[in-house]
């Protein structure tokens, strides 16, 4: 991480963070290059990731966003949150609703609840992502680690 990095994300303190507050959304817009890059990567070769006529053979709108990339998107917009000194401890999803090539899925989340525990200083937060009617496709929550402001 370089210096513009920390401008970009400055660090997010514990003591700073209420219950209740917003996590900056982030809009993702997918597309098919990036989909079939992201099947390349990952091994998950299934064609409704990439191919269009055989998706649109399968009774599907287009191609779809993998599941895990959801997980990805959702989990960023904690990580740019939290800051370069936050840690994130746990991270997990359910995929609820398919997402096409194409689509802006804007991520958001949430603060849960903020408490200390075994010496640590902790926020949830509930994440997710919506497609452009607003319909919400993937839920999940994460916990963060944040420093103390003066530690």
């Amino acid at each position: 991480m370089n210096a513009s990095d920390y401008r970009k994300f400055p660090v997010r303190y514990w003591d700073d963070v209420r219950e209740g507050d917003d996590l900056p959304a982030l809009a993702k817009k997918t597309s098919t290059i990036q989909l079939t890059m992201y099947t390349a990567a990952t091994g998950i070769f299934h064609r409704i990731h990439y191919d269009l006529p055989f998706a649109k053979g399968d009774g599907l709108p287009g191609v779809l966003v993998h599941g895990p990339l959801h997980g990805a998107f959702i989990t960023q917009v904690v990580t740019d949150w939290m800051g370069p000194r936050g840690f994130l401890k746990k991270v997990g999803w359910n995929n609820r609703g398919m997402a096409i090539a194409e689509e802006t899925l804007t991520c958001k989340g949430l603060v849960k609840r903020k408490y200390t525990a075994n010496g640590e200083h902790l926020v949830d937060c509930e994440i997710w992502n919506e497609n452009e009617k607003g319909e919400r496709l993937v839920v999940g929550s994460a916990t963060v680690r944040l420093p103390r402001r003066g530690a």
